[in-house]
């Protein structure tokens, strides 16, 4: 595992962490499929963890004995240890958590494998909030969903902002994309699930009502702020819910309301959810 000091933002071997969008990295065609950064030894950590592969670590001196821990297990990643205005020089931010990795994509899994077994999947109908992303992925994992699905046009769990606001629970909860409406209805009543879209409507049944007699399979349709969930994807619901509300607020953030639902639908398995371990 080379430990290399670099004191020059311009130095070429510091190019993934230069001036990069989320969506530059994206398209970076070595490694096939793209880059993404990971940020803090304990978000670092849990990429690791899901079985991701880093390129590289970019550290300041402070982390680097976290860092060097982690990435002792990959000798071909170099960990890159720079000052603090060499690393906010090249982020274009400060690096509060001092540690940065790039990491490369994994290929995504198929939507067959990944809601196999599960009970419980939420899935998110063009988000292009990518905080609302990552803090509806920190909930997913925290209440026992069991999988997130997101659409083709959703922003990327992957993007910086999202692990970040996710505290890197989008590496622990299993997902993967989705086809267009109505073929993603196919898959997911394929696969057994009654999809359940969190809306406004005249008829909507309200959640506790709801989750008290929940079907065994229940996929959670999330929509975008502002529009809420396309009209395709209420189109291919079999059932719209609604978390019944008070003085004159009409609904929720789309990530405090997913918190909520899943709360409700997730009530019959507390009783056998293991204590929080701490990490």
């Amino acid at each position: 595992m080379p430990v290399v000091r670099v004191d020059d933002p311009a130095d070429a071997r510091l190019a993934d962490y230069r001036d990069l969008t989320d969506v530059a990295l994206r398209r970076v065609l070595e490694p096939e499929g793209g880059l993404y950064i990971a940020e803090s030894s304990k978000v670092i950590a849990r990429a690791l963890a899901a079985g991701h592969a880093p390129r590289s670590f970019l550290v300041q001196d402070k982390w680097l004995p976290d860092i060097e821990r982690l990435a002792a297990p990959h000798p071909d990643a170099p960990v890159y240890v720079v000052p603090a205005e060499v690393a906010e020089h090249l982020t274009g931010y400060v690096v509060h958590r001092g540690a940065l990795a790039a990491m490369r994509r994994p290929p995504l899994a198929t939507v067959g494998e990944i809601v196999e077994g599960a009970r419980v999947v939420v899935v998110l109908d063009d988000i292009v909030d990518h905080t609302n992303v990552g803090a509806i992925f920190r909930g997913a994992a925290g209440l026992g969903a069991d999988a997130v699905l997101v659409s083709p046009r959703c922003a990327d769990p992957l993007y910086r902002r999202s692990v970040r606001v996710s505290m890197g629970t989008v590496f622990q909860v299993p997902w993967t994309r989705i086809p267009e409406w109505p073929d993603a209805r196919e898959l997911l009543h394929d696969a057994g699930f009654r999809l359940a879209a969190l809306a406004l409507a005249d008829d909507a049944v309200p959640l506790d009502t709801f989750a008290a007699d929940a079907p065994p399979k229940v996929a959670l349709l999330l929509g975008a702020e502002g529009d809420g969930l396309s009209r395709a994807a209420l189109d291919a619901a079999d059932v719209t819910v609604t978390i019944p509300m008070r003085s004159g607020v009409d609904s929720l953030n789309v990530a405090a309301a997913s918190a909520v639902a899943l709360w409700e639908l997730t009530a019959r398995d507390r009783r056998n959810m293991p204590e929080n371990d701490g990490t």
